[in-house]
């Protein structure tokens, strides 16, 4: 099981990703929403906002009423963030949830 340090890096290198590659990103996901990782088996979350093709104001903590939320396990998110685990795989086998907006989810779609 990953730490919570490891997942919070985990997310800030996703975020520095985003940054470097934000016109691109902007380009296929216009979105300005708040969005919310929930790390079930550490009983942990993160909140940020993902807008202008970035993931901006990261921080700890829930944020309940986040337009996207997105719940695993410490290991998948690690996994995910590297590019280790499909997250089409990931969503179809459970081990990774999503709730937005259908409207977001296939913005989305196009992220991922």
């Amino acid at each position: 099981m990953a730490s919570v340090d490891e997942c919070r890096q985990a997310l800030q290198d996703l975020a520095a990703r985003l940054d470097r590659n934000a016109d691109a990103v902007r380009e296929r996901v216009d979105l300005d929403r708040t969005l919310a990782c929930r790390v079930t088996d550490l009983d942990t979350a993160f909140h940020g906002r993902l807008t202008d093709g970035r993931l901006l104001d990261l921080t700890d903590g829930d944020d309940p009423k986040a337009k996207i939320a997105l719940s695993t396990s410490s290991d998948d998110l690690l996994a995910l963030v590297r590019g280790q685990l499909d997250v089409t795989k990931a969503i179809a086998s459970r081990r990774v949830s999503i709730k937005a907006n259908p409207f977001d989810l296939m913005k989305l779609r196009k992220l991922l």
